[in-house]
């Protein structure tokens, strides 16, 4: 059968991809065409990679203005391209500003729409249910408490685990000790404090220069920035210019791995370095105006995923204002071996993953979706 699947963002090529590989289990012939990235070029073939996720990521309400005219005419085009390969089935994932146009069109042609990694209605706009309800014919969730949720709504969501868990345990195995990771990456021997500054060039603007000044507070330590490869070195640089920082690319869980602490900013990275088991604290900070009108709309009393999913606050929020170096310094010597929080944080840790379920997802899900949408043929 032939699949067509959107991501539009770095953690949605992840997941496609380990998606793709489970679909590919349950339908050996199955053929992708699929907005994505790399990791999905390299499960499905990257002459059916429509557009990467380099081109079509934006963020926050000023970014998304801006660049209002270039996403409407993406919108367009992923219309047409659609219509014109009529696939059996269209698999949305996350990205629901983009997502949910989509669906609506293909529910109006005719072609079944499953939606993987639900948009997070529970947060804010949750008006997106009703479309959700009207244009989706299965909702694949991947938090535990987002099935009674949906359930209130009528819409029985399906729950196979979190792909995480896949992305994690397939490089667990792998992961180079401390000695190699230092002697790779021509790193001193001090102990690692990570920064995860986000994976957009906006957030990493808003967020790199107050983990940089943080690195100052802390000299015993290394502090080291986890860099993405769709993000050119030089949009790091500027920030890094005159510090101790150092920076490393595409190597974010082994960084995590060897770090005695991290900095993150929020999103699924406060999630992936809880369980790689790496204590932590959230710092994020974005332009006002998105600040504040986020603020209006938010449902959630955290922006952490690891505290929605424990339902409490685990993990430290500094969020714009709080964001001061008072703040960041006392929490950060709390998280840190020896500290007062350190030890709670990590039994807070292994109540995550005993929540987030074992591995598989991927594969569970993908064999899902086959055998649902054979029920309709």
């Amino acid at each position: 059968m032939r699949y067509y699947l959107i991501a539009g963002e770095a953690s949605g090529d992840l997941h496609g991809a380990n998606l793709m590989r489970g679909i590919l289990k349950a339908d050996p012939e199955a053929q992708f065409r699929f907005w994505g990235g790399d990791k999905m070029a390299e499960a499905g073939g990257r002459n059916n990679l429509v557009k990467h996720y380099k081109e079509t990521s934006f963020m926050g309400f000023t970014e998304v203005l801006k660049n209002l005219r270039t996403i409407l005419g993406q919108i367009a085009f992923c219309r047409q391209d659609i219509e014109h390969h009529r696939p059996d089935l269209l698999i949305l994932i996350d990205y629901a500003g983009f997502n949910l146009r989509i669906a609506r069109f293909a529910h109006a042609a005719g072609i079944p729409v499953y939606y993987y990694i639900a948009p997070k209605v529970w947060a804010w706009k949750e008006s997106r249910v009703k479309l959700l309800q009207r244009y989706v014919d299965r909702l694949f969730v991947i938090f535990p408490f987002e099935v009674p949720y949906f359930q209130r709504w009528g819409i029985d969501a399906i729950y196979e685990g979190n792909p995480l868990m896949d992305a994690i345990a397939a490089r667990r195995d792998n992961l180079p000790s401390r000695e190699t990771f230092l002697r790779d990456n021509a790193l001193d021997d001090r102990p690692i404090i990570a920064l995860l500054a986000g994976s957009r060039r906006s957030e990493i603007g808003y967020n790199l220069p107050f983990m940089v000044k943080l690195s100052r507070q802390f000299p015993q330590y290394q502090f080291v920035v986890a860099g993405v490869s769709w993000l050119d070195r030089s949009v790091y640089a500027p920030h890094l210019e005159g510090s101790d920082v150092r920076w490393v690319q595409d190597l974010t869980y082994e960084l995590l791995s060897v770090s005695q602490a991290a900095v993150v900013t929020s999103g699924t990275a406060t999630l992936e370095t809880a369980l790689i088991g790496t204590p932590e604290m959230v710092c994020y900070r974005r332009d006002l105006p998105s600040m504040l009108i986020g603020k209006m709309f938010l449902k959630i009393p955290y922006v952490s995923l690891v505290n929605l999913v424990l339902g409490r606050e685990a993990v430290r929020e500094l969020l714009q204002f709080q964001m001061n170096m008072k703040n960041a310094t006392e929490e950060l010597n709390a998280i840190l071996p020896g500290g007062t929080k350190h030890n709670r944080m990590l039994a807070d840790y292994a109540e995550l993953r005993e929540k987030m379920g074992a591995a598989g997802a991927s594969e569970r899900v993908g064999a899902r979706m086959v055998e649902e949408l054979r029920k309709t043929k």
